[in-house]
């Protein structure tokens, strides 16, 4: 075989066998009802950016000073009084409610003392961020990570907080849902992620299925219990 052969031979295969994929494409995108997932579209809360910042060193969560966050993990995360440099671990003030705005003022490490849970991981240090609240000038601080030994650093700011005013996040829902979730209600309609921003994300589950399911929301120690069906609120107790 000549060595012109040897090169077209299998150049022209290449031709039938690409031309035969595209004609088979182009015929299946004639027919009706293909590529249905394709034509699935995104709702509004899908597509909403929730910002993250994946933080990994103390100097990440030293970037928060001087910055407002909003509390996404309502109600578990508790707050202590921030007085003379100190920490005062010893006179909680209450579980910091979702949405609540928080004012950063600086980031800190502290030892916290062993009979303290406020559900971080003490380490050597935990490490704090100094807020206050709006129209205060009280300071608080609540804990967000902790490290341990010269390299271990764990952070959680991610999971506790928005970074971006939720009202403005999820500008899509209506007024009387967040008239609703200001005011720490459940209505009748809401979704999951409506209710988490309403009562908070401590709850058991019952059912794997996002808004298809039973869902028991501790609310500062007050047991909310809400059915979803097709992700709205369709049942209500204890609120």
């Amino acid at each position: 075989m000549k060595t012109w052969q040897k090169i077209l031979i299998p150049f022209v295969i290449t031709l039938v066998v690409g031309g035969i994929y595209l004609f088979v494409v182009f015929k299946r995108r004639q027919e009706p009802g293909v590529n249905k997932q394709q034509s699935q579209q995104l709702t509004a809360d899908q597509v909403a950016v929730v910002r993250l910042e994946f933080p990994q060193h103390y100097e990440d969560v030293k970037e928060l000073e001087g910055k407002s966050v909003w509390m996404k993990s309502g109600y578990s995360m508790p707050y202590f009084p921030y007085v003379g440099g100190r920490v005062q671990f010893a006179k909680p003030v209450a579980l910091i409610p979702p949405d609540q705005p928080l004012d950063v003022k600086k980031a800190i490490k502290a030892v916290a003392p062993a009979g303290i849970h406020d559900n971080i991981e003490h380490g050597d240090h935990q490490v704090l961020v100094v807020f206050a609240l709006p129209d205060s000038k009280d300071l608080y601080a609540t804990p967000v990570g902790f490290t341990s030994g010269p390299i271990e650093e764990h952070y959680y700011d991610d999971m506790l907080f928005y970074y971006d005013d939720p009202h403005v996040v999820f500008s899509n829902w209506p007024k009387d849902v967040w008239q609703a979730i200001d005011a720490h209600q459940v209505k009748p309609g809401m979704s999951e992620l409506q209710t988490r921003c309403a009562i908070g994300m401590k709850a058991q589950v019952d059912g794997q299925i996002e808004g298809s399911r039973t869902v028991d929301y501790d609310v500062n120690g007050k047991h909310i219990v809400v059915t979803y069906s097709h992700d709205k609120a369709t049942a209500i107790q204890g609120q």
